[in-house]
C-alpha cells in the first residue's frame, strides 16, 4: 500500500489559525509597513506614515490629480483618499487646491517636502526589495509579486 504524501499548506490547516492565509498576509504586511517607516525615520522622514503610500506613490507618478483619481489609482474609496488626504497635508507632504476646471474638484499636489521625500521613498523601496529578492530569489519574488496582484484585485465572496 503506497503512502500517501500530504502537503502541509492552505488545505491542511485550519483556517482559524496563525497559518492561515489572511492572517500571513496582514503579518507580512505589517512587517513592511515596519521596516519602510524605520527606514523614512533613518532617513529624515519620521511622519511619513507607510499608509500614505496610496496618496504618494500615485502622486509621485502624476502630480496635481484629482483626488478621485487618486483614489481610483490607490484602489480605495474616494472618502477614504480624502483622510488620507489631509493626514499626509497635515504632515506636510501635499496640499488640497481647487481644480481650476471645476470648482466642485479637487486636486492634490506634493508639497516641497513630499518632492524631496520621493527619492528617498525610491531608495527604501528599492533596498526592501533588494531584501525581498534576496530572501525569496528572483524568480520566486516574481511570483509572489504576480500572486498578490491577483490577490488585489479579488472580488466578494
Amino acid at each position: 500500500m503506497a503512502h500517501r504524501h500530504t502537503n502541509r499548506g492552505a488545505h491542511a490547516a485550519s483556517p482559524a489559525t496563525g497559518e492561515n492565509l489572511g492572517f500571513l498576509l496582514a503579518k507580512a504586511s505589517q512587517r513592511w509597513n515596519e521596516l519602510l517607516q524605520a527606514a523614512f525615520a533613518r532617513e529624515g522622514f519620521p511622519e511619513v506614515r507607510a499608509s500614505y503610500g496610496s496618496v504618494l506613490l500615485p502622486l509621485f507618478a502624476e502630480d496635481g490629480l484629482r483626488i478621485g483619481e487618486v483614489a481610483r489609482r490607490a484602489r480605495l474609496s474616494k472618502q477614504t483618499m480624502t483622510t488620507m488626504v489631509r493626514l499626509a497635508e497635515r504632515d506636510g507632504l501635499v496640499e488640497r487646491r481647487d481644480d481650476e476646471t471645476d470648482r466642485r474638484a479637487t486636486r492634490v499636489q506634493l508639497t516641497a517636502t513630499g518632492r524631496r521625500f520621493k527619492p528617498v521613498a525610491e531608495r527604501v523601496l528599492a533596498q526592501l526589495g533588494a531584501h525581498a529578492r534576496e530572501a525569496l530569489g528572483e524568480r520566486g519574488l516574481a511570483a509572489t509579486e504576480r500572486e498578490l496582484a491577483k490577490l488585489a484585485d479579488l472580488q466578494r465572496l
